[in-house]
């Protein structure tokens, strides 16, 4: 019942703190740099980007501190942190006209046969550094040895090790780049990372994101509106905190599983669109459609 209050109130936090942090980015003196034009040709602002990385980090911290998870604390803020200013870069840095062309794996690449590192490959670098010291932050995952204890030794042995860190900081960043694949449309990466996230609240993990789930569902009316939108900055951030608990509540084979699977979404992604197909799914597409602003008439 404690655990449960705790995790309520950390969203409430979370909540407000996203709305406030929202609010002081568009009146801030940097607002007007960044709107930009949504594909239905509106004006919105990406402020919901830094606000989001800045109120869902910190919050997730502050959750996982109120339930003494420390390590889980300085994981989720370094990830969630680090992957937001990544994807604000990119954001920025990624609208001059020199970079627009360099989009998907196969666009950072060209920019590397052109003598350019895009902001994408900057981001990308960005996000897995910051993967690598959340996983090492991370406990390692205990299990018991095999048979019975010897005498005197009844600790659990760790399953920790480099191959752990390296899986997991793939699992935070892979997270990270699946939930921003998703943001093409008003509301659809929030809505993908409260289902990606509500399985895990219940989980020990939980303790870092009720205060992301929060401040997501702060955002999602302004950004069902059309009046600000994540941009990388935000669905970034998202997704490496919802990659952070993954990672706390799995061991090396959970945590090999996660990166073969978001991997392969990964690649998918070079070659089909998730529109085409969440717009093909008629389920997928009542979801994703839920809460917008209606088609303005021609």
């Amino acid at each position: 019942m404690a655990r449960t209050l705790t995790r309520l109130a950390a969203a409430g936090v979370g909540l407000v703190a996203g709305r406030v942090v929202l609010a002081a980015t568009l009146r801030s003196p940097v607002a007007a740099d960044l709107e930009r034009i949504n594909h239905r040709g509106r004006t919105v602002s990406l402020a919901a980007g830094p606000a989001l990385a800045v109120a869902a980090s910190v919050t997730a911290a502050a959750g996982a501190l109120a339930e003494r998870r420390p390590a889980l604390a300085g994981a989720a803020l370094v990830a969630g942190l680090g992957a937001g200013a990544a994807g604000l870069y990119d954001d920025i840095a990624g609208a001059k006209p020199e970079q627009r062309g360099d989009k998907g794996f196969r666009g950072h690449l060209r920019a590397l046969r052109q003598g350019r590192i895009s902001s994408g490959l900057v981001k990308i670098g960005a996000i897995g550094g910051s993967g690598v010291i959340a996983a090492a932050l991370l406990p390692p995952r205990k299990r018991p040895p095999p048979g019975n204890p010897p005498p005197g030794n009844p600790t659990p042995r760790k399953s920790g090790g480099a191959v752990d860190v390296v899986v997991g900081a793939g699992v935070i960043a892979g997270t990270a780049n699946l939930v921003n694949l998703l943001d093409l449309r008003p509301g659809r990466a929030l809505k993908a990372g409260a289902a990606l996230a509500a399985p895990l609240l219940a989980s020990s993990a939980g303790a870092a994101l009720a205060g992301p789930l929060g401040t997501a569902a702060g955002l999602l009316p302004e950004d069902l509106d059309e009046r600000v939108m994540l941009g990388d900055a935000g669905a970034n951030a998202l997704g490496a905190l919802i990659g952070v608990a993954l990672a706390a509540g799995t061991g090396r084979a959970g945590r090999a599983a996660l990166f073969a699977g978001l991997a392969g979404l990964t690649a998918a992604s070079e070659r089909v669109s998730f529109t085409r197909v969440i717009e093909r799914t008629p389920v997928l597409k009542k979801v994703d459609d839920w809460g917008r602003r209606a088609p303005e008439p021609r």
